[in-house]
């Protein structure tokens, strides 16, 4: 069977980045909803992910209710088969490959089990750093910033946003 890790080594399969706001403790969700409103968050995540390939899985497409406009959505999902707008995938393997095909940056933009899925094998982290402690009920997956570089950082109000890049890819 073929490892996680061993995904962004195939043939074909796409450099993926990941991005995602998150507390300090790694919350980014709260009842299926960010527990937070950071407008320019939200501004700095389209700006980003605009005229991209962004994969993210039902529950995350469920809580923004509608493909994001000017990007190519995918969604996994094992239950849904049609979803309006939008390429649905039954695998995340499924997902990178259909990525692939579409020859653009791909983001994988949540939730929680679709980060932990796609880790190993990101090159590239967004993360929007929320200043204050919120509790929530959803985590981004545990990670070593030691594995990560700094490439840019920027502070807004409630949030501050760094680019990592993983060490062994560059």
């Amino acid at each position: 069977m073929q490892r996680q890790n061993d995904l962004s080594s195939q043939p074909g399969m796409p450099q993926v980045a990941i991005i995602a706001a998150m507390t300090g403790n790694l919350v980014i969700g709260s009842g299926n909803s960010l527990p937070w409103h950071l407008p320019e968050d939200l501004q700095l995540f389209k700006r980003l992910t605009m005229g991209c390939t962004i994969i993210m899985g039902h529950k995350t497409y469920t809580s923004i209710g509608r493909p994001l406009p000017g990007r190519h959505n995918i969604v996994l999902s094992r239950s849904q088969k049609n979803l309006p707008g939008v390429q649905v995938c039954d695998s995340f393997i499924a997902c990178l490959t259909a990525a692939a095909q579409l020859g653009r940056k791909v983001f994988v933009i949540g939730g929680e089990e679709l980060y932990r899925k796609a880790l190993p094998i990101a090159s590239e982290l967004h993360i929007s750093w929320v200043k204050d402690t919120i509790p929530g009920d959803v985590h981004f997956p545990g990670f070593d910033l030691e594995n990560w570089i700094i490439c840019e950082s920027m502070n807004h109000p409630g949030f501050r946003y760094i680019r990592y890049q993983r060490k062994d890819s560059r």
